[in-house]
Protein backbone atom coordinates (compact mmCIF):
# COMPACT_ATOMS: atom_id res chain seq x y z
CA UNK A 1 0.00 0.00 0.00
CA UNK A 2 1.55 3.27 -0.80
CA UNK A 3 2.25 5.70 1.87
CA UNK A 4 0.24 8.37 1.98
CA UNK A 5 1.36 12.24 3.06
CA UNK A 6 0.13 11.86 7.34
CA UNK A 7 -1.29 15.86 6.50
CA UNK A 8 -3.95 14.31 4.48
CA UNK A 9 -4.42 11.19 6.79
CA UNK A 10 -7.27 10.46 9.55
CA UNK A 11 -4.22 8.48 10.88
CA UNK A 12 -6.34 5.79 12.04
CA UNK A 13 -5.84 2.27 12.48
CA UNK A 14 -8.92 1.04 10.43
CA UNK A 15 -9.72 0.14 7.60
CA UNK A 16 -12.55 1.91 6.50
CA UNK A 17 -10.21 5.55 7.28
CA UNK A 18 -7.97 3.95 5.38
CA UNK A 19 -9.98 3.82 2.16
CA UNK A 20 -11.21 7.37 3.03
CA UNK A 21 -7.35 8.24 2.91
CA UNK A 22 -7.33 7.03 -0.37
CA UNK A 23 -10.64 7.57 -1.75
CA UNK A 24 -12.77 10.06 0.31
CA UNK A 25 -11.86 13.46 -1.40
CA UNK A 26 -13.96 15.38 -3.14
CA UNK A 27 -14.44 13.76 -6.59
CA UNK A 28 -12.33 10.60 -6.11
CA UNK A 29 -15.07 8.32 -6.32
CA UNK A 30 -16.78 10.20 -9.57
CA UNK A 31 -13.36 9.68 -10.77
CA UNK A 32 -13.67 6.15 -10.36
CA UNK A 33 -17.43 5.72 -11.41
CA UNK A 34 -16.65 6.99 -14.93
CA UNK A 35 -13.47 4.95 -15.31
CA UNK A 36 -15.06 2.04 -14.52
CA UNK A 37 -16.96 2.10 -18.60
CA UNK A 38 -13.46 2.01 -19.88
CA UNK A 39 -10.40 4.21 -20.18
CA UNK A 40 -10.48 7.67 -20.72
CA UNK A 41 -8.78 10.60 -21.60
CA UNK A 42 -8.19 13.88 -19.57
CA UNK A 43 -11.02 16.00 -22.03
CA UNK A 44 -13.36 12.73 -21.80
CA UNK A 45 -13.28 12.94 -17.32
CA UNK A 46 -13.46 17.11 -17.43
CA UNK A 47 -16.65 16.71 -20.10
CA UNK A 48 -18.11 13.95 -17.78
CA UNK A 49 -17.91 15.37 -14.51
CA UNK A 50 -19.27 18.76 -15.05
CA UNK A 51 -18.16 21.38 -12.22
CA UNK A 52 -14.47 19.81 -11.59
CA UNK A 53 -12.30 22.03 -12.39
CA UNK A 54 -9.17 21.26 -14.51
CA UNK A 55 -6.96 21.69 -11.39
CA UNK A 56 -9.19 19.99 -9.53
CA UNK A 57 -9.44 17.11 -11.80
CA UNK A 58 -5.76 16.92 -12.54
CA UNK A 59 -5.08 16.76 -8.47
CA UNK A 60 -7.55 14.42 -8.21
CA UNK A 61 -5.90 12.17 -10.61
CA UNK A 62 -2.54 12.43 -9.52
CA UNK A 63 -3.82 11.13 -5.86
CA UNK A 64 -5.42 8.14 -7.20
CA UNK A 65 -2.48 7.44 -9.35
CA UNK A 66 -0.52 7.33 -5.97
CA UNK A 67 -2.80 5.33 -4.08
CA UNK A 68 -2.53 2.79 -7.32
CA UNK A 69 -6.15 3.10 -8.01
CA UNK A 70 -5.69 4.28 -11.69
CA UNK A 71 -2.63 4.32 -13.97
CA UNK A 72 -1.91 6.34 -16.99
CA UNK A 73 -1.23 4.52 -20.03
CA UNK A 74 -0.91 5.25 -23.69
CA UNK A 75 -3.11 3.90 -26.37
CA UNK A 76 -1.56 1.66 -28.92
CA UNK A 77 -1.90 3.20 -32.76
CA UNK A 78 -4.17 4.33 -34.11
CA UNK A 79 -5.52 6.46 -31.64
CA UNK A 80 -2.19 6.67 -29.71
CA UNK A 81 -3.56 8.91 -27.19
CA UNK A 82 -3.21 8.99 -23.54
CA UNK A 83 -5.92 7.96 -21.03
CA UNK A 84 -6.24 7.19 -17.55
CA UNK A 85 -7.56 3.44 -16.63
CA UNK A 86 -8.31 1.86 -13.13
CA UNK A 87 -6.06 -0.64 -11.89
CA UNK A 88 -7.21 -4.11 -10.61
CA UNK A 89 -7.27 -2.41 -7.10
CA UNK A 90 -9.01 0.34 -8.69
CA UNK A 91 -11.74 -2.10 -9.70
CA UNK A 92 -12.42 -3.94 -6.51
CA UNK A 93 -14.27 -0.05 -5.86
CA UNK A 94 -17.15 -1.44 -7.82
CA UNK A 95 -19.20 -2.86 -5.05
CA UNK A 96 -18.67 -0.09 -3.13
CA UNK A 97 -19.88 2.32 -5.73
CA UNK A 98 -22.99 -0.07 -5.98
CA UNK A 99 -23.67 -0.06 -2.60
CA UNK A 100 -23.70 4.22 -2.42
CA UNK A 101 -25.64 4.03 -5.89
CA UNK A 102 -28.18 1.69 -4.18
CA UNK A 103 -28.17 3.48 -0.77
CA UNK A 104 -28.65 6.78 -2.90
CA UNK A 105 -31.34 5.73 -5.30
CA UNK A 106 -34.04 6.94 -2.93
CA UNK A 107 -32.98 10.64 -3.32
CA UNK A 108 -33.57 10.64 -7.24
CA UNK A 109 -37.04 10.69 -6.44
CA UNK A 110 -36.58 14.48 -7.40
CA UNK A 111 -34.47 16.27 -10.05
CA UNK A 112 -33.24 19.85 -7.85
CA UNK A 113 -32.73 22.75 -10.44
CA UNK A 114 -28.88 22.53 -10.41
CA UNK A 115 -28.67 19.55 -10.99
CA UNK A 116 -26.44 17.92 -13.95
CA UNK A 117 -27.65 14.88 -15.45
CA UNK A 118 -25.99 11.76 -17.78
CA UNK A 119 -27.87 9.15 -18.78
CA UNK A 120 -24.91 6.42 -18.04
CA UNK A 121 -24.89 7.78 -14.13
CA UNK A 122 -28.13 5.78 -13.57
CA UNK A 123 -26.16 2.78 -14.38
CA UNK A 124 -25.30 1.44 -10.88
CA UNK A 125 -28.70 2.18 -8.95
CA UNK A 126 -30.38 0.15 -12.16
CA UNK A 127 -27.79 -2.54 -11.62
CA UNK A 128 -28.64 -4.00 -8.38
CA UNK A 129 -32.19 -3.76 -9.37
CA UNK A 130 -31.83 -5.16 -12.86
CA UNK A 131 -29.71 -8.27 -11.10
CA UNK A 132 -33.25 -9.13 -9.19
CA UNK A 133 -34.82 -8.79 -12.33
CA UNK A 134 -32.69 -10.96 -15.01
CA UNK A 135 -31.87 -13.76 -12.13
CA UNK A 136 -30.69 -16.91 -13.69
CA UNK A 137 -31.07 -15.40 -17.30
CA UNK A 138 -27.18 -15.33 -17.43
CA UNK A 139 -25.11 -16.00 -20.94
CA UNK A 140 -22.56 -18.45 -21.87
CA UNK A 141 -19.92 -16.39 -20.04
CA UNK A 142 -21.81 -15.65 -17.06
CA UNK A 143 -22.80 -12.22 -17.85
CA UNK A 144 -25.97 -10.85 -18.43
CA UNK A 145 -26.07 -7.88 -21.09
CA UNK A 146 -28.87 -4.47 -20.94
CA UNK A 147 -29.66 -2.18 -23.79
CA UNK A 148 -30.73 0.76 -21.63
CA UNK A 149 -32.61 3.82 -23.37
CA UNK A 150 -33.46 7.56 -21.91
CA UNK A 151 -35.01 9.18 -24.74
CA UNK A 152 -36.03 12.04 -22.53
CA UNK A 153 -32.59 12.34 -21.37
CA UNK A 154 -30.69 11.81 -24.54
CA UNK A 155 -29.04 8.72 -23.53
CA UNK A 156 -28.58 5.13 -24.32
CA UNK A 157 -26.08 2.89 -22.70
CA UNK A 158 -25.29 -0.97 -21.84
CA UNK A 159 -24.78 -2.48 -18.27
CA UNK A 160 -23.88 -5.76 -17.81
CA UNK A 161 -24.22 -7.82 -14.89
CA UNK A 162 -21.70 -10.79 -13.81
CA UNK A 163 -18.35 -11.60 -13.95
CA UNK A 164 -17.05 -10.21 -17.69
CA UNK A 165 -16.06 -6.30 -18.79
CA UNK A 166 -17.08 -3.70 -17.06
CA UNK A 167 -20.20 -3.24 -15.42
CA UNK A 168 -21.51 -0.42 -17.77
CA UNK A 169 -20.22 0.99 -21.78
CA UNK A 170 -21.34 4.15 -24.20
CA UNK A 171 -23.79 2.95 -26.02
CA UNK A 172 -25.67 0.29 -27.06
CA UNK A 173 -24.93 -3.33 -27.93
CA UNK A 174 -25.87 -5.61 -30.87
CA UNK A 175 -28.16 -8.56 -29.68
CA UNK A 176 -28.21 -7.66 -25.70
CA UNK A 177 -29.80 -9.92 -23.27
CA UNK A 178 -32.84 -7.56 -22.62
CA UNK A 179 -33.48 -4.03 -23.33
CA UNK A 180 -35.23 -1.17 -20.91
CA UNK A 181 -36.44 1.58 -22.60
CA UNK A 182 -38.02 4.26 -20.05
CA UNK A 183 -40.06 6.93 -21.33
CA UNK A 184 -40.70 8.38 -18.55
CA UNK A 185 -38.61 10.04 -15.29
CA UNK A 186 -36.06 7.19 -14.93
CA UNK A 187 -35.11 8.83 -11.30
CA UNK A 188 -38.30 8.74 -9.97
CA UNK A 189 -38.70 4.85 -11.13
CA UNK A 190 -35.52 4.14 -9.64
CA UNK A 191 -36.09 5.74 -6.40
CA UNK A 192 -39.45 3.99 -6.10
CA UNK A 193 -37.80 0.48 -6.82
CA UNK A 194 -40.37 0.05 -9.43
CA UNK A 195 -37.04 -1.15 -12.07
CA UNK A 196 -37.43 -4.89 -10.41
CA UNK A 197 -39.06 -8.11 -11.96
CA UNK A 198 -41.81 -7.35 -13.54
CA UNK A 199 -40.02 -4.91 -16.16
CA UNK A 200 -37.80 -7.10 -17.96
CA UNK A 201 -38.39 -11.06 -19.29
CA UNK A 202 -35.89 -13.63 -19.07
CA UNK A 203 -32.77 -14.31 -22.14
CA UNK A 204 -34.30 -14.62 -25.35
CA UNK A 205 -37.97 -13.40 -24.62
CA UNK A 206 -38.70 -10.03 -25.97
CA UNK A 207 -38.20 -7.25 -23.38
CA UNK A 208 -41.24 -5.57 -22.25
CA UNK A 209 -40.95 -1.49 -22.59
CA UNK A 210 -41.41 0.79 -19.67
CA UNK A 211 -43.49 3.66 -21.07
Amino acid sequence: MPSRDRRRSYDQYCGIARALDAVGDRWSLLIVRELLAGPRRYTDLHTELPGVSTDMLAARLKDLERESVVERRKLPPPANASVYDLTERGRELLPVLDALATWGAPALAEQRPTDAVRAHWLAFPLREQLRAALAGADGPDGSVTVNVEFPHLQGAFHIRLGEAGPPYGDGLVADPDAVLHVDEDAGGLIASGKLTADILEPRKSPAREVS
